[in-house]
């Protein structure tokens, strides 16, 4: 039993590890296309798997699953036939989305960079 005023245990100790954990989750590619969709608006599953290119089916069924799990997603079934689902990010969601769309407009600007960057290197060291 647990005494007043006290917090339960977490798994990891470290909180450099806690915190590798989150980054894990929110720096994962399909986490991130997943949360810069959802930003401002509900999507149906899908629509979210005809939005992002090369995910499988397995993979955003994953996605969904982590960041609900996260708290950063939130998973509405209504009940019609056949049932509609939909999913909308968390208020903790939408403030994580605002720095998500920063990095998707970052690399949105410097992805030519980068491409002519790697060819560069590949090149110097071929």
């Amino acid at each position: 039993m647990r005494e007043e005023g006290t917090s339960p245990r977490v798994p990891h100790t470290d909180v450099r590890c806690q915190l590798r954990d989150v980054l894990d989750r929110v720096g994962d590619k399909w986490s991130v296309l997943v949360m810069s969709l959802l930003g401002g608006r509900s999507m149906r599953y899908s629509e979210l798997q005809h939005s992002i290119e090369g995910i499988s089916q397995r993979m955003l069924t994953l996605t969904l699953r982590s960041l609900e799990r996260d708290g950063l997603v939130v998973r509405t079934v209504t009940p019609t036939s056949p049932p509609r689902v939909d999913y909308a990010l968390t208020p903790v969601g939408e403030t994580l989305s605002v720095e998500v769309s920063s990095l998707i407009g970052w690399a949105e600007e410097h992805r030519e960079y980068v491409a002519t960057s790697r060819v560069s290197y590949d090149r110097a060291t071929s």
